[in-house]
């Protein structure tokens, strides 16, 4: 299969290796570009525990001076590949299934009401965890450290594979890089072309963009890599 990813980097690389060591072709294009935020400043007080929904937040927490004053408290990840790119001073880590909806369901089963999460994060995110927790009088605070930044076009490489019906699938692995591409896509008069793609995505949110493109899609069972792996060969 000829594969596009359209992830950030580092993740689009470690992507795309992995789809060369399974005999699939990738074409890496990707379509945010993540910039830390070193004059964010952590909210005041104490907290219960450090939430963490993306590999991105995970490694620049790594590079953050708060991370001597937080690595003592129980870490909760998103999914396991953000648990491995978290900073190795956390001695008690805790994995939900791969969702921010997973998450805020195993904090409501581990912290009590009363208690206070920071949620490390992006200027984007996927889930509120304050949303999710507040019914179960757990306090969520925001530490925004990075963003992430739309690209201002396809690459060239990008839009004549896809004209010349060379890009068999994609991988979508947020909603926000699945409407950067519909929207990149519209300016490069190239819909049709991309409609041509079966797209692969983490879950019906990441799908929604696409979807409403009119563009053909399937959803992972999993939101996880292996989910879209698992993909290609159904």
């Amino acid at each position: 299969m000829r594969v596009l990813v359209t992830r950030p980097q580092p993740d689009a690389q470690a992507t795309a290796d992995r789809l060369a060591a399974a005999g699939h072709v990738a074409l890496v294009d990707p379509l945010l570009l993540v910039e830390g935020l070193a004059d964010s400043r952590l909210p005041e007080g104490a907290f219960d525990a450090v939430a963490l929904t993306s590999v991105n937040g995970a490694r620049l927490l790594d590079l953050r001076p708060e991370l001597a004053a937080l690595a003592a408290l129980p870490l909760y990840a998103v999914g396991r590949r953000t648990a491995a790119a978290a900073p190795a001073a956390f001695g008690s880590v805790h994995v939900a299934g791969g969702d921010g909806l997973a998450l805020a369901g195993l904090l409501r089963g581990r912290l009590a009401p009363g208690m206070r999460v920071l949620h490390v994060a992006g200027e984007d995110r996927a889930v509120d965890l304050s949303t999710e927790l507040a019914p179960a009088g757990i306090g969520v605070d925001l530490f925004v450290i990075y963003r992430a930044v739309a690209a201002p076009r396809l690459r060239a490489t990008t839009l004549v594979a896809a004209r010349e019906g060379r890009i068999d699938m994609a991988f979508h692995f947020s909603p926000r890089t699945a409407a950067t591409l519909v929207a990149l896509a519209g300016d490069a008069d190239a819909m049709g072309a991309f409609a041509q793609v079966t797209h692969l995505c983490f879950s019906a949110k990441v799908a929604a963009p696409l979807v409403a493109a009119g563009w053909p899609t399937r959803i992972a069972a999993a939101p996880t890599e292996e989910g879209l792996f698992a993909l290609l060969g159904g």
